[in-house]
């Protein structure tokens, strides 16, 4: 069985933690590993191999974080644009022997009993086997509005519902032959494509089109005209509503989509006053909060039922219950000359991250890491000079023709135009501070010469 692992989506119900180019899904929420992380442990025991479909610039953070758990051998496709779920899947199965098992799971989710989920993999394989389409339906535990809700009779599927109002959720939980749609799937590649191009020929053909185009060098990579060429649909609207060969596995397994600030509170241990469990959190007189801090100190006074985020460059407040409405701040972040939505203060890439230490419309200042044996590209600006100050390793500094090695204590300075690349030749982290000096300070003001990584972030 091999495990298909969708990593697209954003997250923006859980902004500020969650950004554009570091999702929820690569955050780091539980034990100093990401709900990606736990993905892969969770399915590497029953799943030969990982198949990983990303957003082509998150690809590095999924390169990253299979390092620190020393898994090396797995696939990826990587989509230029997302289409939703149904074009997702196609274009991995496209890649499979037809009678390959396959193991569709969002990256995002949390799975608490890992025993349970065992057995309803085994349950599930043993259904997909025999040509069907499963899907895995939470047990509910109380009136979600905001899922879809799977209706059954044994494993038989008898109906997907939408998401229900409140008195329909609790009529669906009381019936006890209903389930919340997980999102995750269990079939053969060749059957699921087979009933694809029963239920939804257009994305069937444009799909098989855009793989047949992909460039195949080493992992599938989406040509961009092809992908938006594709139809957006879900796995749900395009096959699983429509096909007959639909089964469902009951699913006791302790899940959560961590979809909302209020669901991701109830994963976190908390104080005999109901507050999160933080060791930057001093609380006087307040109750039941949910309390995510960075690294400040945050202190509260006569406060009750409250979500508190706060990153280096964003603070979320808000009422507990209410958390769905943060989308609607994100919404509004990207009518706005703001890339609050997209980008932490450190941004991650092939090479190593930066970090924005301070800026403003004349200079800015940045710590930047570079991996051993990684560089940035040769590149020019236009609108801005450089100074780089060494702090910790040895850089490989090369401006026009020149190279020169600069040690911790040593800088060197790269006039505007002047094509320049910074490269880590050592085996420690490089670490320099970087200040920009110029009339436009944007991180598009880069013309680049030479690139290792392809333009894949």
């Amino acid at each position: 069985m091999i495990n298909i692992i969708l990593c697209g989506g954003s997250g923006t119900r859980l902004w500020p933690i969650s950004r554009t180019l570091m999702p929820k899904q690569f955050v780091k929420l539980f034990n100093d590993k990401s709900l990606f992380q736990l993905t892969v442990e969770r399915n590497k025991s029953v799943c030969r191999e990982q198949f990983i479909v990303s957003n082509a610039e998150q690809y590095f953070l999924a390169v990253d974080q299979l390092e620190e758990l020393q898994y090396s051998d797995s696939k990826f496709l990587l989509e230029p644009v997302g289409r939703n779920t149904a074009p997702a899947i196609a274009l991995a199965c496209f890649a499979l022997n037809p009678e390959e098992i396959v193991l569709v799971s969002p990256s995002d989710h949390l799975i608490k009993d890992e025993v349970a989920y065992a057995k309803v993999l085994q349950e599930a394989k043993q259904l997909a086997e025999d040509d069907n389409l499963v899907t895995f339906g939470i047990t509910p535990t109380f009136a979600e509005t905001g899922f879809g809700y799977i209706e059954a009779k044994g494993n038989s599927v008898e109906a997907f519902h939408e998401k229900p109002d409140t008195k329909t959720a609790q009529k669906y939980v009381e019936a006890g032959n209903f389930y919340w749609n997980s999102g995750m799937f269990c079939f053969k590649a060749g059957v699921f494509l087979n009933e694809l191009q029963k239920h939804a020929p257009e994305i069937y053909d444009a799909s098989e089109t855009a793989y047949e185009n992909a460039s195949k060098d080493g992992m599938y990579r989406i040509a961009h005209d092809d992908m938006a060429n594709i139809p957006e649909e879900s796995i749900d609207y395009a096959v699983m509503e429509k096909s007959d060969r639909v089964k469902v596995v009951s699913s006791n397994i302790g899940w959560s989509d961590l979809g909302s600030f209020d669901a991701l509170a109830e994963e976190f241990e908390t104080d005999e006053d109901g507050n999160t469990k933080d060791e930057n959190l001093l609380a006087v007189n307040s109750k039941n909060n949910f309390i995510y801090s960075s690294d400040r100190l945050i202190a509260t006074v006569d406060i009750d039922d409250l979500i508190v985020v706060d990153t280096p460059d964003a603070l979320l407040i808000s009422k507990k219950g209410n958390s769905q409405k943060i989308k609607d701040i994100v919404k509004e972040l990207k009518g706005r000359e703001s890339d609050l939505h997209h980008i932490h203060l450190t941004a991650h890439r092939p090479w190593g991250t930066y970090t924005i230490l301070e800026e403003n419309n004349k200079y800015k200042i940045k710590r930047i890491v570079v991996k051993p044996g990684k560089r940035l590209s040769l590149q020019k600006h236009f609108h801005r000079s450089e100074h780089w100050i060494v702090v910790e390793g040895t850089a490989l500094v090369t401006v026009q023709d020149k190279e020169t090695l600069v040690r911790p204590n040593e800088s060197t300075y790269i006039p505007m135009g002047n094509t320049h690349r910074l490269e880590n030749p050592g085996k420690v982290d490089v670490v320099l501070i970087e200040a920009q000096v110029g009339e436009y300070l944007g991180e598009d003001d880069i013309v680049r010469i030479e690139d290792d990584y392809k333009g894949i972030y």
